[in-house]
């Protein structure tokens, strides 16, 4: 995942001004009256320029030490930075909104219309109220990251304790146990999360939207309703494919578990899926697709664990895939300042993510605890994908320094991932050619692997900002928040609880991006366009063959596509960079479709006489 409250252009990037909150009210009556020039607009933006770059790089120094050393002093540390800069940001998107009707450029136009919506969840103009803010957040993502529940035996589980459970038993009472005691940590957060909305919902106000949702899906260049229109239109072209693979995953784990488990024709049980929130199926790969055991199919976990390669050596084997499309090398200060391995003496955020601390001195980091498996080995390569892409824009003005929209980071990492091919395992030294052209005989099994968890995301990162929408707009209200959450994922993803959850429970707490604040649309568009960015770099290359064949390791054709499109940042429309690698300017579910078309034939056979859907 991608801090975006750290990435330069962001909240920490923002002119500081620490004017009473009676003064921010009454110098917006005022500044209406005065005249700007296009001399002030310049001033205003060089003196942003500035500070970004003096001052950026000690805020994000503050929040990378938050996140690796959660104590009551580090907490109160990064809440303090957090109220300071979020009322930095303030009084620049006040300022950015008093040049509404000068005529300017479209470079310094776009500057201001980032300015006036880098918000995630604003204040209030109101200190105290910026200050009760910032300090529920910081509490927020410091209870996620050093949640832990204990019995009465003594035995205390943290995340990862509870996913080593989750990940890997097939008991269905300790499957049952390590899921509903990690979502025992969403409790306390019920009252402070929607206090949080409340300020959010009042700050958004203050700055002109109508709500957090509508600051929220205001951010993509086109109006609110109509890029919420082609979401959903997107999902209706991939929901046949998710359907077919709900229904074959259902039919398998009813044979493996019984009626009395898993049922054929409901939704099904998310603590049997492999994954804590039921987002990934990959864990469960062996049980729905059995045929693997008489296929000659990739271990790569084997193969790490056979060769015994370490947490750096995995790092180094996938900034290998970037350089060999012609990136540049990572700096020395990431091997030396990263986060590899989750430290045994100290509470962390163990979280993947990617970290833009220092843009002018490339000062690139990721944090990560990782386990040496193929899930970890995969997110490696998704995480340095955030890593070269702020590479590749950190030339520009701090304000152009993101993503082209908040999908294209995670688009960008995801693209890779469909290019960890049997061929492409076979380049680095993993498997022989023979290997290689046996794995690609069952491709079956090859897309079944990728399908449980790159298809199986989309309608889970569809509907979880869905549910945010309905809480801060106020259609569920505080006294539903859990009944709206089942109810949604099991229309969107067909899932349930193991039980009842009743309104005591806080389980949305239970997923990092909830006390994190970090919003999950990005996800589903990147979900999407990867597929269209890798079928059309194929293309490029002049691939022939099936696409899920297709790998862009080594290839500078592709490379070059990708690090011009990257370097654009975000100083043009999303649609122009989205072009500019596609060809088109639409998301499209079209490509998804096209890369799983021979799995969706299979599946569609499969599940003949079978009951599909669920009620």
């Amino acid at each position: 995942m991608l801090f975006y409250y750290l990435l330069p252009g962001k909240t920490m990037k923002k002119l500081f001004l620490l004017i009473a909150i009676a003064a921010i009210v009454t110098s917006c009556s005022q500044t209406s009256e005065l005249t700007k020039s296009e001399n002030d607009l310049e001033v205003f933006l060089e003196k942003i320029e500035k500070d970004n770059l003096s001052e950026g790089p000690v805020v994000s120094s503050a929040y990378w030490i938050g996140s690796n050393f959660i104590t009551h002093d580090s907490q109160n540390i990064v809440a303090d930075y957090s109220k300071r800069y979020t009322l930095k940001s303030l009084e620049n998107s006040r300022i950015a909104s008093s040049f509404n009707d000068l005529k300017t450029s479209d470079s310094n136009r776009r500057k201001l219309e980032l300015l006036k919506s880098s918000f995630v969840m604003p204040p209030p103009f109101d200190e105290n109220l910026a200050s009760e803010l910032s300090s529920i957040s910081t509490k927020l993502e410091a209870m996620y990251g050093s949640g832990e529940y204990c019995y009465e035996d003594g035995s205390c589980y943290d995340l990862e304790a509870f996913e080593q459970i989750i990940d890997n038993s097939r008991n269905p009472e300790d499957l049952l146990m390590a899921w509903n005691g990690w979502h025992e940590i969403g409790k306390p957060m019920k009252p402070m999360y929607m206090r949080m909305v409340e300020i959010g919902n009042q700050g958004s106000r203050d700055l002109g939207y109508s709500g957090l949702d509508d600051l929220w899906f205001s951010k993509y260049d086109m109006p609110a309703d109509e890029f919420l229109e082609e979401t959903d239109s997107v999902w209706e072209e991939v929901k046949p494919l998710y359907d077919a693979l709900h229904c074959h995953v259902r039919s398998k784990l009813n044979d493996y578990y019984g009626d009395e488990i898993v049922s054929l024709d409901g939704p099904l049980p998310v603590h049997l899926m492999g994954n804590m929130w039921g987002q990934s199926w990959s864990n469960i790969y062996d049980l729905v697709y059995p045929e693997a055991s008489q296929t000659k199919s990739v271990n790569v976990t084997q193969i790490i664990e056979d060769r015994n390669i370490n947490e750096i050596e995995m790092v180094e084997y996938a900034e290998d895939f970037f350089l060999s499309i012609g990136f540049e090398p990572l700096p020395d200060t990431f091997w030396k300042r990263s986060l590899f391995v989750k430290p045994q003496d100290r509470s962390v955020v163990c979280h993947a993510s990617a970290w833009n601390l220092d843009p002018s001195n490339n000062d690139l980091r990721i944090k990560m605890c990782i386990e040496k498996n193929e899930e970890d080995f995969i997110t490696i390569h998704h995480e340095l994908g955030h890593i070269f892409y702020y590479q590749a824009y950190n030339h520009l003005p701090t304000l152009f320094q993101g993503g082209a929209n908040d999908g294209f980071h995670e688009a960008f990492g995801d693209l890779l991932t469909l290019s960890i091919t049997p061929d492409y395992l076979n380049r680095i030294g993993f498997i022989s050619e023979d290997e290689a052209e046996l794995a690609k005989n069952d491709s079956i099994g090859l897309l079944m692997k990728q399908a449980l968890e790159g298809v199986v995301v989309i309608p889970w990162a569809l509907m979880l900002d869905k549910w945010r929408a309905g809480v801060f707009t106020g259609e569920i209200g505080k006294d539903e928040l859990n009944q709206a959450w089942w109810n949604m994922r099991e229309s969107y993803q067909g899932i349930a609880p193991p039980s009842e959850r009743s309104e005591q429970y806080f389980d949305p707490g239970a997923k990092y991006h909830i006390p994190g604040n970090t919003p999950y649309t990005r996800y589903y568009l990147a979900r999407i366009m990867q597929y269209q960015f890798h079928e059309s770099l194929c293309n490029e290359m002049g691939f022939v063959g099936p696409l899920h064949e297709c790998s862009i390791y080594g290839d500078k054709v592709a490379g070059e596509k990708i690090i011009s499109t990257m370097a654009m940042g975000q100083s043009s429309p999303w649609q122009d960079a989205f072009e500019k690698l596609t060809g088109s300017r639409n998301i499209s579910g079209k490509s998804v479709m096209n890369y799983y078309k021979p799995l969706k034939d299979w599946l569609d056979t499969q599940n003949n006489n079978r009951i599909c859907g669920w009620e």
